[in-house]
């Protein structure tokens, strides 16, 4: 078994781990089922061991499957760090870099942002994912992403955090909605107790809960949106009220519908828009490159505080 053939069944075994599933493992990997399930077979005649067990409904790892996977993952990340360090060597912004991001933060920025950064760097290639926060994560820590786009606060501890702008939270009601009658709008008690939430996972309903103070609210009949457009569409037919981002609301979310958006009374909850890396990654100047052109295109608030490591970032020419 040659050493790149080693790798590549490291990455199917890694896979299968990850999804416990062969057809979403073999997805994962762009290979068939059939390829993928002879790799981890070569793999475990390699070393001798059984690492899988797997039956018509189940798949888990063995004791030792579970030790190798510990092992694999740390190969295949100083393999990847290798890769991306001849990569950079070769030029600082050239090959590709994999960037993740959040839903409720991907269609409003990287409208503004991709071209821009594609006009400035022709050379460097991205790819992209949509995901939640703590997929995003993980995948970051296991090379799978080199950079995230992620709302803060969340838990970044040993990650490169570059802070970006700030994103407000306004109110979205109906035009003849009561909470629009006083000239200051406040997130009341009884408001919170009308506010309809994303359902859990996604990191805006735990901002949307730390705004209101709380650590769960009442919301309507506990129903919970998927999307922030099945968010709005329960809000236009009066289920309930919202709480959406500054981003979303001026990037035309609200277009077509006969909802009304209003910023909340300083100071108005916000979250912090933040860039995300392994602290090992070898892709600083792009990652410090993307940073800047988000700031530039989106604007740059206050910045908020974040957790983790903190990068400051240089002022890089056009």
């Amino acid at each position: 078994m040659t050493t790149l053939s080693s790798l590549k069944q490291l990455r199917y075994f890694v896979a299968i781990a990850n999804e416990l599933n062969f057809t979403r493992a073999a997805e994962v990997c762009f290979v068939g089922q059939s390829t993928l399930s002879a790799g981890l077979k070569e793999l475990e005649d390699a070393l001798g061991v059984r690492l899988v067990e797997r039956d018509r409904q189940h798949v888990s790892l063995t004791p030792i499957g579970q030790e190798v996977l510990v092992r694999a993952k740390a190969i295949l990340a100083g393999a990847d760090d290798l890769v991306d360090y001849l990569s950079a060597a070769s030029g600082p912004m050239v090959g590709s870099i994999k960037l993740g991001i959040i839903p409720t933060i991907a269609p409003f920025l990287l409208p503004k942002v991709l071209p821009v950064f594609r006009s400035q760097f022709p050379a460097l290639q991205i790819g992209l994912r949509e995901d939640l926060t703590h997929e995003l994560i993980s995948r970051v820590h296991d090379h799978q992403l080199d950079f995230a786009v992620i709302a803060l606060p969340y838990e970044t501890e040993g990650l490169l955090t570059k802070p970006l702008f700030n994103d407000e939270f306004w109110l979205a009601a109906r035009a003849d909605d009561p909470a629009f009658k006083g000239k200051e709008l406040q997130l009341s008690a009884k408001l919170a107790d009308r506010l309809l939430l994303l359902e859990e996972g996604h990191c805006l309903r735990d901002h949307s809960l730390q705004a209101c103070k709380r650590a769960e609210i009442a919301g309507a009949e506990g129903i919970e949106a998927t999307s922030l457009l099945t968010l709005v569409q329960m809000v236009e037919s009066g289920m309930g009220i919202a709480l959406l981002p500054e981003m979303a609301v001026k990037g035309g979310l609200l277009n077509g519908t006969s909802l009304v958006a209003r910023p909340l009374t300083a100071p108005a909850p916000k979250r912090g828009i933040a860039l995300i890396a392994r602290s090992s990654t070898a892709r600083i100047d792009a990652f410090l490159a993307l940073a800047q052109v988000i700031q530039e295109e989106c604007g740059v608030a206050a910045i908020a505080k974040p957790t983790g490591r903190t990068v400051r970032a240089h002022v890089l020419g056009k």
